[in-house]
């Protein structure tokens, strides 16, 4: 069987029961191994905004051989090399205090339990990292928006509480421009599309510039870039 990307919530839970099967094959019994999924998978199995996306992110704790059940798991449904990405640790929304603030999702095999990143901290992430061209800042405003829902609302005190917890350094100014900029607003469902609809604009952009100028894009130059090409729409 091959699994179309983007993942839905249904294969990316069957890609998660490959991986646990194979590395209960490849590792045995005696070693369990933990994943924590961020970013948008998180997103997609604790929420009902978002229902597929084209990242796998997570941190893994397991032994070596976890590398190659990946690609493994990989070769045998169809996946694209690295479909479950496990770099996610050199970027600047990591905080090697997740697994504390981690949620249990399941166990696969018995052997690999997956768990996701409770709802303020996965905010403060997203916000940590808040690229106008991805879902960072859309599924900000959904998280938000879902919990008020539910009635759970999350208050700005708490994201604040989750970044001193995480982090030894500040959001980005943007980041917290945007965030009391959310609270303010008041209607967070208009927010929310209004948000996703610049998100897909901000990303026909890049993928236009890309086309144009290829191999100068890289993640410490695209905002600028991207705030470069906008104005210059604007003249």
């Amino acid at each position: 069987m091959s699994v179309k990307s983007p993942f839905s919530k249904e294969n990316l839970d069957f890609c998660l029961k490959e991986l646990g099967k194979e590395f209960r094959k490849q590792n045995g019994t005696s070693m369990p191994a933990e994943i924590i999924l961020v970013g948008g998978a998180s997103v997609l199995i604790n929420y009902g905004f978002r229902d597929a996306t084209y990242d796998i992110d997570a941190v893994i704790m397991a032994s070596s051989v976890m590398k190659n059940v990946i690609n493994r798991v990989g070769e045998k449904l169809g996946l694209p090399h690295g479909w479950l990405n496990m770099d996610f640790s050199k970027t600047k929304s990591y905080s090697r205090k997740l697994i504390e603030f981690s949620v249990y999702y399941k166990t696969f095999s018995n052997i690999l339990t997956v768990r996701t990143i409770a709802a303020e901290y996965l905010i403060s992430m997203k916000l940590m990292s808040g690229r106008q061209y991805k879902n960072d800042l859309s599924d900000v405003i959904g998280i938000l928006w879902e919990h008020e829902k539910s009635g759970n609302p999350i208050t700005k005190e708490a994201i604040n509480n989750a970044v001193a917890v995480l982090y030894d350094y500040p959001l980005p100014e943007d980041s917290i421009k945007f965030i009391d900029d959310a609270y303010a607003f008041g209607n967070i469902v208009q927010l929310y599309h209004e948000i996703q609809k610049n998100e897909r604009q901000a990303m026909k952009i890049l993928l236009e510039l890309k086309k144009e100028y290829p191999n100068t894009m890289n993640e410490d130059n695209v905002a600028l870039i991207l705030e470069k090409a906008r104005r210059k729409q604007t003249q």
